[in-house]
């Protein structure tokens, strides 16, 4: 287990957790003030603890809750990418994974996978990308599009959890 490096979550007012914890789920507070409203103790302060209470709150909500969660990602290489409008987390991220050097042809490729993807899922290609290069996320999008619908929500959820959790140990 690993204690947070910067807070200590067990210690914070609703107002100040929420704060600190809105945006591990994108631009979703609603998941970090339900997180808090369980109950606070001494236990969240483990990165594992506060992540597994979080991940819980997103695979419990309904449909429509979790497909605004999914959709409030931004497309991989897209245009919020382009223009600078990502959220501080999603551009780091982004920028690990070495897309922001995509030569023409690979943002080509990901505008032509991002819309197909949400033509046919209604949702963004969510990945998890810390620890990919754009290759491999290039690979993964090629594969995942051919999917089931529910395959690719459930594996969506999945990435969201793995980037939250991501998101958590930076704190």
């Amino acid at each position: 287990m690993s204690r947070f490096q910067s807070l200590t979550p067990s210690s914070l007012s609703r107002e100040a957790f929420v704060a600190a914890f809105a945006d591990i789920y994108e631009h979703s507070p609603w998941v970090a003030e339900m997180a808090y409203d369980l109950g606070q103790d001494a236990d969240l302060d483990q990165v594992e603890t506060l992540h597994a209470r979080m991940s819980d709150i997103l695979l419990s909500a309904d449909h429509a809750r979790q497909l605004a969660l999914i959709n409030a990602h931004p497309d991989l290489a897209g245009k919020a990418a382009v223009l600078g409008q990502l959220t501080e987390a999603s551009t780091h991220e982004q920028a690990g994974a070495g897309i922001h050097q995509c030569t023409a042809e690979e943002f080509q490729r990901f505008t032509e996978l991002n819309e197909a993807y949400k033509a046919k899922f209604a949702f963004p290609f969510i990945m998890a990308v810390k620890g990919s290069n754009r290759h491999q996320i290039l690979a993964a999008f090629e594969t995942r599009i051919h999917h089931p619908a529910e395959t690719e929500f459930d594996c969506a959820l999945a990435e969201i959890n793995k980037i939250a959790l991501f998101r958590l140990q930076t704190l």
